[in-house]
């Protein structure tokens, strides 16, 4: 997680914490990840440089890629615009009796590949599975696997809303444990400079691992 909060167990490792005893200094949050989220984060090393780009994000300037593992034969792209309900309690689930609000979400989408995964010890049972460029143009609780979900393409791992039978079978086919969305890229200006910035990171290593032990698997999209 990124930052102690009244949830938060004693003994449970914080982003934030971390990075302030490696650097040996204070560090500002920029914006955050989903708990189970891999990948990419900006902190500031001054509160004035991360006030500059929370100011950014808010403004929707800066540009965030993330990829997933879904559930499906996703379309080859495709837009998200289903509004989201935020509670009081920023309880992201909407099946929740709390008095929310409307805030508009859009989440853009194309698919990489696809693949037919086999499942269970039964040689005919297979599960299309489809990887995932996501280019969330706002910046709502949980927006991505809320979205995916929407469309019918939960994330493989996610264990709220994901299909328990594929996340099981991925677990024991890779021995991976996670949720498979990794925040991979952001580009935006220099809050300084005005010069373009791309910063990048991987999957991760249990991702490519995962994604190494679909290949075999990979579906051309004339054979859909």
């Amino acid at each position: 997680i990124v930052h102690r909060s009244p949830s938060t167990a004693p003994h449970e490792p914080v982003l934030l914490q971390t990075l302030r005893d490696q650097l040996q200094r204070h560090v500002y949050p920029v914006h955050r990840l989903d708990r189970p989220t891999a990948g990419l984060i900006l902190f500031g090393l001054n509160p004035q440089s991360a006030a500059k780009m929370v100011d950014l994000f808010t403004r929707r300037m800066v540009d965030k890629y993330y990829q997933a593992l879904v559930l499906g034969f996703a379309p080859d792209h495709g837009s998200i615009t289903t509004p989201l309900t935020k509670s009081p309690t920023d309880d992201w689930d909407q099946k929740e009796a709390h008095p929310s609000v409307l805030q508009d979400a859009w989440t853009d989408y194309q698919t990489l590949a696809r693949y037919r995964i086999p499942i269970g010890d039964s040689a005919p049972s297979a599960s299309p599975v489809s990887l995932l460029e996501i280019h969330p143009k706002t910046g709502r609780s949980h927006q991505i696997r809320r979205h995916l979900l929407e469309i019918g393409h939960p994330i493989v791992g996610d264990q709220r809303h994901g299909d328990p039978t594929i996340n099981v079978s991925i677990t024991q086919r890779t021995g991976v444990v996670r949720m498979l969305l990794t925040s991979m890229r952001l580009d935006f200006r220099h809050p300084y400079s005005s010069e373009l910035q791309s910063l990048w990171v991987g999957r991760g290593s249990e991702f490519n691992r995962v994604v190494s032990q679909c290949e075999p698997f990979h579906v051309e999209r004339n054979a859909l």
